[in-house]
């Protein structure tokens, strides 16, 4: 049973779109969020909640993995790819690690597993919003060698031609754009692009890099753009 808890600093407008199937979950949710001051809007299931999502633009999604119609995760896979810069935490019941690895490679934010405490989502919703309004201020392109990246379009061209990007990848890709010439650890990265600070592996980051690199460098065994600090992680210097 969910409680009325952790009342806190007042949200104001910000928006909180809850995707579950289970009708008591959702109202417990949306008691609480709104106790805390968050406006509430919900889906019951995948396909209402990507609708929803598209039309209202929420601040954050809290999105269940295993939903009728269209599940979580291919419901995160579609919105990252058209909003890639909508916070998602993603809830499940299963609590198996597949699931957890998934939902953050298509580009959740954070991940619940049920049972969970209203006390711990509440701090998680609070963290990722803090996360998302303290990003540093972006133009709306950049240029680096032949690359081209279009941050309000999500689009990367090399050379004049398309490069296509994971939503994960243009995400790591938009942080080094934003911090140029600033030396990032892992731990680091995996927590300011990831949002999940008991991400399996700093591997992840490893290889979400050799593919960047892959794509975007001239010769990616001898990176110019982005660099490893050895010891520390990595820069991008464009």
């Amino acid at each position: 049973m969910l409680r009325r808890e952790l009342k806190g600093e007042v949200m104001g407008t910000t928006k909180i779109l809850i995707v579950e199937d289970e009708p008591n979950m959702v109202a417990g949710l949306r008691d609480n969020f709104e106790y805390e001051g968050f406006q509430v809007i919900t889906a019951l299931d995948g396909v209402e909640g990507l609708d929803r999502a598209l039309k209202d633009s929420p601040d954050l999604i809290v999105l269940d993995v295993m939903m009728p119609r269209m599940s979580g995760l291919d419901v995160c896979k579609q919105l990252k790819a058209k909003r890639p810069s909508i916070p998602i935490i993603m809830l499940t019941a299963r609590g198996q690690e597949v699931d957890k690895v998934v939902g953050l490679e298509l580009g959740a934010d954070d991940y619940v597993t049920k049972p969970f405490s209203i006390r711990e989502l509440l701090a998680r919703v609070k963290a990722v919003l803090r996360r998302a309004k303290t990003l540093p201020k972006e133009q709306d392109s950049y240029t680096f060698g032949d690359v081209d990246v279009n941050l309000r379009s999500y689009q990367v061209l090399r050379g004049g031609k398309p490069v296509e990007f994971s939503s994960k990848e243009f995400e790591l890709l938009k942080h080094f754009l934003c911090h140029s010439g600033e030396t990032m650890s892992r731990d680091r990265l995996l927590d300011e692009v990831w949002g999940y600070e008991n991400f399996p592996t700093t591997r992840t980051v490893d290889a979400h890099i050799v593919r960047i690199r892959q794509k975007l460098e001239p010769v990616p065994e001898q990176p110019r753009f982005f660099l490893t600090v050895h010891g520390v992680g990595y820069k991008f210097v464009g």
